[in-house]
């Protein structure tokens, strides 16, 4: 795994579990807007590597977080997401550091 793609994840599971705070409305904007640039990076790499479900998984994330039609889950759902999410993100470094030993 490449260190932009380490970075990627674990700078997302930052954000996600900031979003857990009582932040000001423009953090949460600007968490979407990182989390699709974010997701669409991580999905354009997995398309080059032809990890086709690593791929849609990333672009699903990347249209759920997607800043420009918000979906209104309201907050406590969000955190869900966010957690499930930041869980999965870091989750999935260590499954690939393990696969690689």
């Amino acid at each position: 795994m490449k260190n932009s793609e380490v970075l990627i994840k674990i700078g997302l599971a930052i954000l996600f579990f900031l979003c857990l705070l009582d932040m000001p409305y423009g953090f949460y904007q600007f968490v979407r807007f990182v989390a699709l640039v974010g997701f669409g990076i991580l999905a354009y790499k997995a398309n080059q590597e032809d990890k086709q479900t690593e791929m849609i998984i990333y672009g699903g994330l990347a249209l759920l977080f997607q800043p420009f039609f918000k979906i209104a889950l309201g907050r406590e759902m969000w955190n869900i997401i966010d957690v499930v999410v930041g869980i999965g993100l870091i989750g999935s470094l260590i499954m690939k550091r393990k696969s690689q030993r």
